[in-house]
C-alpha cells in the first residue's frame, strides 16, 4: 500500500510533461503545415530511372518545397 505514495506523484509529474511536450509542440509550430508533408511525402523527388540522378539541378535548388509541390500538382494530368 505504500507505493501509491509513490506511484500517484510519479504520475501526476508524468501526466505533466506530456502536457507541457505537448504544449511545447503547438507553440513551436509542429502542427503549422499538416497538408504539406502528407504531399512531400508521396512525391518521389528524384527519377531513378534518369541518367545522372541524386545529383540537384542548380535551378531546383532555389525552390522550397512547397513550390515543387504545387509544380508537381499542375504538372499532373
Amino acid at each position: 500500500m505504500n507505493i501509491i505514495l509513490l506511484l500517484a506523484p510519479f504520475s501526476v509529474l508524468l501526466g505533466l510533461m506530456a502536457v507541457g511536450a505537448f504544449v511545447w509542440s503547438l507553440r513551436s509550430g509542429q502542427y503549422d503545415d499538416i497538408q504539406g508533408a502528407a504531399a512531400r511525402i508521396l512525391i518521389d523527388d528524384v527519377d531513378a530511372d534518369s541518367p545522372g540522378s541524386g545529383t540537384p539541378l542548380a535551378d531546383d535548388a532555389s525552390e522550397t518545397d512547397d513550390q515543387r509541390v504545387e509544380a508537381r500538382r499542375q504538372a499532373a494530368p
